[in-house]
């Protein structure tokens, strides 16, 4: 039976808090991306271990990392341990501390992707490396996967996927945001970007012209009574629409013969993204053809749903684990955004579960921070994963 007591002992908060510092300095804002960066910071934050790190380049300073346990007797279980390098920017809104400082203040390491998702993916690659240091046997295959581009459209992930390289895995924990507590199901997504083309005149005369945001103001109020078809979820309850960004129009005085719109619709599982896009573009050639103007659909994301039962013996394990080893009181809930779950979870359909240490309300926020206490909780955390899932002995 392996002692995980002794495992976490292993555990070095200042080191690991380091460790976490430096990957919060590396700027992986989204686009660009650089995630290759990151990549290599981890890549040499565990080059005197016996992990097996490799770095695969997706060029543009773009890459995936994999790191994978050496010391397994069989492969008949997999366990991937997933997270995302990228960030989102820093915003418009003046940050207290530099947001690529990775300030240590009142135990709390702020930075952008301190939340999300940085500090997950550190937490993964320290237990990783804390388990290879306590040279425990596992009877499965242990891997953490570092992913590029998850914050704009899973372009990792999607790499990821079309080389096969988690074909044969068998579970999938996601370190996104949860303040360690347990995720099984998350919505997924589909972002759209419409434009409507009218015809200019002059403001004075605007029976002259085609007024394109009049047009999409027409679609606006058709969308807000628009009913999803679609069953309840247990966790993540019903689908959502939001109108995210719109622009239309040069000047007062001028009829405008363009608008554009973004729209942002998260789905539940059970609803099919091309039913509601041939249902959004049927209001967009009905309002087009009465209003004379032309129209173009864009899909910008699409991401599905993420959902694995309850009741499934890796999440009912995965309770156990905290219960039984980390002192956390796990139970099954939803959250509404999408990981790169939502990439992986169709191609693979095995167990999938979220949980990391940042805060997810502190996501995208200006002074982003994570608890050191949630970071060093969720090393042990996985950990103790590993060990009951592979079964070390």
């Amino acid at each position: 039976m392996t002692d995980l007591h002794s495992i976490f002992e292993l555990i070095d908060e200042s080191k690991s808090v380091r460790f976490l510092q430096s990957l919060i300095q590396v700027n992986s804002v989204n686009p660009q991306g650089n995630e290759k960066r990151v990549a290599e910071v981890i890549q040499t934050y565990l080059k005197s271990s016996n992990l097996q790190v490799e770095l695969d380049d997706l060029g543009n300073d773009r890459a995936n990392l994999f790191v994978t346990y050496p010391n397994v007797k069989s492969d008949d279980r997999y366990l991937v341990y997933s997270g995302h390098f990228d960030t989102v920017p820093t915003g418009k809104v003046e940050w207290e501390y530099d947001p690529f400082s990775g300030k240590l203040i009142d135990n709390k390491v702020f930075g952008r992707g301190a939340t999300d998702m940085k500090s997950g993916v550190a937490a993964m690659v320290l237990a990783l490396e804390c388990i290879e240091r306590a040279g425990v046997q596992l009877n499965g295959k242990l891997q953490f996967v570092g992913t590029a581009g998850e914050e704009v459209d899973g372009y990792g992930a999607k790499k990821v996927v079309e080389k096969g390289q988690i074909d044969k895995a068998t579970a999938l924990v996601v370190s996104e945001p949860s303040e360690n507590e347990l995720y099984t199901s998350h919505k997924g997504c589909l972002w759209l970007e419409i434009i409507t083309y009218g015809k200019t005149a002059h403001g004075s005369m605007p029976d002259q012209g085609i007024n394109a945001i009049t047009a999409m103001n027409e679609l606006m109020n058709r969308l807000h009574t628009y009913e999803f078809e679609y069953s309840p979820h247990p966790l993540l309850g019903y689908p959502t629409i939001n109108i995210g960004t719109i622009e239309g129009g040069v000047k007062t005085n001028v009829v405008p013969d363009q608008c554009n719109l973004t729209l942002d619709i998260r789905t539940v599982p059970g609803q099919d993204n091309d039913s509601i896009l041939h249902d959004i573009e049927n209001m967009i050639k009905e309002i087009s053809e009465k209003s004379q103007s032309t129209y173009q659909i864009k899909v910008i994301n699409r991401m599905d749903s993420v959902s694995t039962n309850e009741f499934d013996d890796f999440v009912k394990l995965a309770v156990q684990t905290g219960k039984n080893h980390v002192n956390l009181d796990l139970r099954p809930s939803g959250v509404n955004y999408y990981t790169d779950a939502s990439v992986y979870w169709p191609h693979l359909r095995i167990p999938t579960i979220i949980i990391g240490p940042g805060n997810p309300r502190l996501a995208h926020q200006p002074d982003e921070y994570v608890e050191i206490d949630k970071f060093l909780e969720s090393i042990r955390y996985f950990i103790a994963l590993a060990i009951d899932y592979l079964d070390g002995e």
